[in-house]
Order: structure tokens, then C-alpha cells, then sequence
């Protein structure tokens, strides 16, 4: 998927076929807010920016990283989705292999949220960067912060929305409830978005 053109990617998701889907878009979301905060870190460099050089860098590392692992999530995403399909193709004549089929499904449900799950983790340090970023990187790029958060939000509402369609499919209870749990922080990131949005466009007036 990294290797794909623009065009080439939207064909793949406009095609009846069962992925790339919305998992996907959700980590390229985080991808692209994570590429926009690396871009204002860069354009917040220099003497005039050097009393919070620690914060700028700190961010531009993380950011980096998270782009990259982004597009991983996207992958992930998309192998995981193809093995669900598979596992509803399997067999199932008899009681064994029934119950072998719906053991299969289970697993493979549980580990597609998984990826979605790590989109919205990844969004929350997204909106945090960008809540550092905002007071101290350069004005004139001050609404790629916005940007950024949006994003990040974007990223992460589509993402819980991929978690919670796998979750009545889960048969392990601690991992439905870290799942849960983890689409429970995503009504706070959107509301921290919101902040990040507001206050970008309070200075730009707005």
C-alpha cells in the first residue's frame, strides 16, 4: 500500500473488493496528521524558535515515527480484514467443524480490531503533539496544527467505528474489555481536537 500512487489507492478502495475499507483510511488519517505536525516541527527550527527546541524536536521524532507506523496499521488493517473473509469460507458440515469455524471467526475478529485499536492510541498522541505544538511552532503555519488535530479525529472516530463492529464477535472478555476501553477515550481526543481547532482559529481571527 506505501508503494501505490494517490490514484491508485482510491481505485482500490472505490473497487467492490473487501479491502482497503474505512480501517484503512482511519490509519492513513493518523498518517497524514502525523506528516503535517512533522512539517510544522521543521518549519519551527532555528534561533528564533530555540527556547523550545526540546518541545519542536521532541515532537518531530515522534512524528516521524508515527507516520510510519501508520501506514503499517494500514496494512495490518487490510490482511486482517482479508483473514476474517476467509475464516467465514470455512467449512462447516458438521459439529466440529462448526465449532472450528466460529473459534476462527472469533480469533480473526479479535485480531482486526486490533489494528483500529492502535489508530485511536496513535490519534491520542497526535492531538497531544499538536496541543504542545500549537503555543510554541511557527504562526505562519499555525492551521496546519489544526489540521493535524483534524485529522487525528478523523483517524480516530473511523477507527472506533472498526473496533466496535468486531467487538460482538470477541469471545475473550479481557481482550473485548481493553478494546472497549480503548474506544472509550475517543468522545475526550475529539473533544481536545475541538480545543486544538478553536484556539488556531481564535489567532488567526476567525
Amino acid at each position: 500500500m506505501r508503494d501505490e500512487t494517490i490514484g491508485a489507492f482510491l481505485d482500490s478502495l472505490a473497487a467492490r473488493v473487501p479491502a482497503p475499507g474505512g480501517g484503512a483510511v482511519a490509519a492513513l488519517h493518523a498518517a497524514q496528521s502525523a506528516a503535517l505536525l512533522a512539517m510544522v516541527a521543521r518549519y519551527s527550527t532555528g534561533p528564533k524558535y530555540e527556547q523550545h527546541a526540546d518541545v519542536v524536536e521532541r515532537v518531530l521524532v515522534k512524528a516521524d515515527a508515527l507516520r510510519t507506523d501508520a501506514l503499517e496499521l494500514a496494512e495490518d488493517d487490510a490482511e486482517a480484514f482479508f483473514a476474517v473473509t476467509e475464516t467465514y469460507q470455512l467449512p462447516q458440515e458438521t459439529d466440529e467443524q462448526k465449532t472450528a469455524r466460529s473459534e476462527a471467526i472469533a480469533t480473526a475478529l479479535a485480531a482486526a480490531a486490533e489494528p483500529p485499536a492502535a489508530v485511536i492510541i496513535a490519534a491520542t498522541h497526535l492531538v497531544a503533539m499538536a496541543e504542545e505544538l500549537l503555543p510554541v511552532g511557527n504562526p505562519n503555519v499555525v492551521t496546519d496544527v489544526a489540521a493535524a488535530a483534524e485529522a487525528a479525529r478523523a483517524a480516530a472516530t473511523t477507527a472506533r467505528l472498526n473496533v466496535e463492529i468486531n467487538l460482538a464477535g470477541v469471545a475473550d472478555q479481557a481482550v473485548r474489555d481493553r478494546l472497549t476501553a480503548t474506544a472509550g477515550e475517543v468522545d475526550d481526543l475529539a473533544a481536545r481536537a475541538d480545543q486544538v481547532t478553536a484556539a488556531v482559529r481564535r489567532q488567526v481571527g476567525a
